[in-house]
């Protein structure tokens, strides 16, 4: 099965959506340039989830998805999402402690700095996720999801728990890890943090992805 690699900097369009559709959402049509964030705003109910999900080939639907010239239908499910993670608005944990969601080859001195710089408790990693906020659980899902090195990102509402002080901190992470190579295409209500973080800026109304009006 061909190799997907961690780009190094930012370069061509690699990330290709071609009519990706499913019940009352598509077709969409899309094109991200490695190491670009995209975000994408519309109301509530307007199918950006279910758009996200979609990508990540966790929602039945038609279309085809491309990754640096690799079709997703070429590999497995679990090889695509190792690949490009989906980061859900309410993450899921399958254990009770933080440490076991964490890949074991990880470098513990790169998460020691991120867990600092998004304010997160030193020993949040031996903490049980039942006694964590809906905050801090919503960054370390971030974490774990940056742990496994995706090639793109699908964030959903990443800093609907934060306050503006950590909301910021999130995005200044983030905005390294894209100026590394990761694509981002990043779903939010706001268009102030729409304006901050994306270049790009796309609406998803009534099923159908198109240019976003004003954002500022």
């Amino acid at each position: 099965m061909p190799e997907l690699s961690r780009p190094s900097a930012p370069g061509p369009a690699h990330l290709s959506i071609e009519g990706l559709r499913a019940l009352h959402v598509g077709p969409i049509a899309l094109q991200a340039a490695r190491g670009e964030c995209i975000a994408i705003l519309g109301p509530s109910g307007s199918g950006k989830s279910v758009f996200l999900r979609l990508v990540a080939d966790l929602d039945p639907g038609e279309g085809r998805v491309v990754l640096d010239g690799i079709d997703r239908a070429t590999l497995s499910g679990p090889e695509w999402r190792r690949r490009v993670i989906y980061q859900a608005a309410e993450p899921a944990w399958w254990g009770m402690g933080v440490a076991e969601h964490f890949p074991a080859g990880l470098d513990r001195g790169e998460l020691a700095g991120w867990i600092a710089e998004l304010s997160l408790p030193r020993d949040v990693l031996q903490a049980d996720i039942a006694r964590l906020s809906t905050g801090e659980r919503q960054r370390l899902a971030l974490l774990r999801s940056l742990a496994h090195r995706p090639v793109v990102l699908l964030l959903d509402e990443p800093t609907a728990s934060l306050d503006p002080a950590t909301t910021l901190a999130v995005e200044a992470l983030l905005a390294r890890e894209q100026a590394a190579g990761l694509t981002l295409l990043w779903v939010t209500h706001s268009h102030e943090q729409a304006a901050r973080v994306a270049a790009r800026h796309l609406e998803l109304n009534a099923g159908r992805l198109q240019p976003a009006g004003s954002v500022a």
